[in-house]
């Protein structure tokens, strides 16, 4: 058992295990995000930092096919931050949360060595929640998008290189109008942020330990690759043509990877959490 699962296993609410906690018509979800963790200074500005943050946490709770409403947002930021550099970070947060249609409504804020970053998003159902538990025997499994960009731009960085503000590991690119369109026909679904393999291996756990039966075999750099931000779901074969026809609707690519069964699945890639 992988650390954060021993210590989420402390806890007995019923609401854990997925992108949120659904109770009644609301869904409520938390990231964090850690300088020298998930981001380092030199490779974004402080505006990038902020709108990466709040896409990340965005994204968990349209992974719900929730529509995020209310942000607090809690910061541990260095002393020596100037009044210039809080105005930039603050203003990533406020266009991020404008763009969704989110107001910021309070949080927190403290002194440390490091800067970290915790989010927490209030939103409402738009139907049924999309669960990570309910895959079926039979379903058929894919994602949405292309994976790969994240590691590559990472790895680009770690290099000494640097990135264009559009890429994929400086601004993620959200698949909500998919996931409302799409989410009736879905039987389970979440985002990809720890790699395909590793969500992969949650969403089949959660729905009863089931495993894959693999279409066509994926190299290890697509599977590991983090903080892609795509969607990962299942679904009932019937249902292909109606999703099929809303990604074409909404230029959304979808990648169908094999169908679930009755069998184990084992994640290939390292822990990220730890």
């Amino acid at each position: 058992m992988s650390k954060e699962a021993f210590f989420i296993s402390h806890f007995g609410s019923k609401h854990i295990g997925d992108d949120g906690a659904v109770v009644g018509n609301y869904v409520y979800s938390k990231d964090l995000f850690c300088e020298d963790i998930h981001f380092k200074r030199a490779w974004m500005s402080l505006e990038q930092i902020a709108q990466k943050s709040m896409l990340v946490n965005l994204s968990d709770a349209i992974a719900m096919n929730a529509k995020p409403c209310y942000a607090l947002i809690g910061v541990v930021l260095p002393k020596q931050f100037s009044h210039a550099q809080l105005t930039e970070l603050a203003r990533g947060f406020e266009a991020m949360a404008k763009r969704y249609g989110v107001e910021i409504i309070g949080g927190d804020t403290t002194a440390g060595e490091k800067m970290m970053i915790s989010i927490t998003i209030v939103s409402t159902l738009q139907g049924k929640a999309l669960e990570r538990k309910n895959a079926k025997v039979g379903d058929l499994v894919a994602y949405t998008g292309k994976l790969g960009h994240s590691y590559k731009g990472l790895t680009r960085l770690l290099r000494g290189g640097s990135l264009s503000k559009k890429t994929r590991f400086i601004r993620p690119t959200l698949k909500a109008n998919f996931v409302y369109k799409s989410a009736k026909y879905l039987s389970s679904g979440m985002d990809i942020s720890d790699g395909l393999s590793k969500d992969l291996s949650r969403l089949l756990k959660e729905s009863g330990n089931v495993g894959l039966h693999v279409k066509k075999k994926l190299p290890k750099r697509l599977l590991c690759s983090g903080e892609e931000y795509e969607m990962l779901f299942s679904f009932n074969p019937r249902h292909k043509q109606g999703i099929l026809r809303i990604a074409q609707q909404t230029r959304t690519k979808i990648n169908i990877i094999g169908h679930v069964a009755r069998k184990r699945y084992r994640c290939v890639c390292k822990e990220h959490h730890f």
